[in-house]
């Protein structure tokens, strides 16, 4: 059924289609009894998906970060997405587990602040016309990751929503000035 109902319509803007993403919103204990249920699904979904694209993984579940889970993505070839979500260990912090780059490639989602709910950001940054509540730590992780793919030669796909930080162009282009800033400064100014 995906083959057919969905990547069969894609084939024709293949090249041009950067990474699929599998989002799943939090599981509760009725859903999954814990990670390695769900994990289960997941190896099976996972190997039965077709080469030639790039896959992508994003959970919702911040105890499901673990050896199993990104042994799973790996053993695939599929990335975990590295996602800035209210419940979800920030950027800095996932990037530092071990073996979470899983793929030959890197996704990041910065979407919201730790602890900020979807519906607090919207009531707050409404109507996203500017930055007004600055994250650094996910700047400097976004910088760290797109620092990471440049030097492994690797592609990075980072995608930033406007309840991040208010305005996600704004936050975009704040990030590739501080990125031009630390590169003329060197590594050790």
């Amino acid at each position: 059924l995906f083959e057919d109902a969905f990547l069969g319509l894609l084939e024709k803007w293949r090249p041009q289609v950067a990474v699929l993403i599998f989002e799943f919103g939090t599981f509760s204990r009725a859903s999954y009894e814990n990670g390695l249920a769900f994990l289960k699904d997941l190896d099976r979904f996972l190997g039965a998906l077709p080469a030639g694209w790039r896959y992508a993984v994003e959970i919702r579940n911040p105890e499901y970060l673990g050896a199993d889970y990104f042994g799973c993505l790996r053993s695939h070839g599929v990335a975990h997405v590295f996602n800035a979500w209210t419940r979800m260990p920030e950027l800095h912090r996932q990037i530092r587990m071990p073996g979470a780059f899983t793929a030959d490639f890197t996704v990041c989602r910065a979407l919201l602040r730790y602890g900020r709910s979807y519906e607090q950001a919207v009531k707050t940054f409404e109507p996203y016309d500017r930055i007004q509540d600055p994250n650094p730590a996910a700047r400097q992780a976004m910088r760290e990751l797109v620092g990471r793919a440049v030097n492994r030669r690797e592609p990075a796909f980072i995608f930033v929503n406007n309840r991040l930080e208010g305005n996600a162009p704004a936050t975009i282009q704040a990030v590739v000035e501080d990125s031009w800033a630390e590169d003329s400064q060197g590594p050790h100014s």
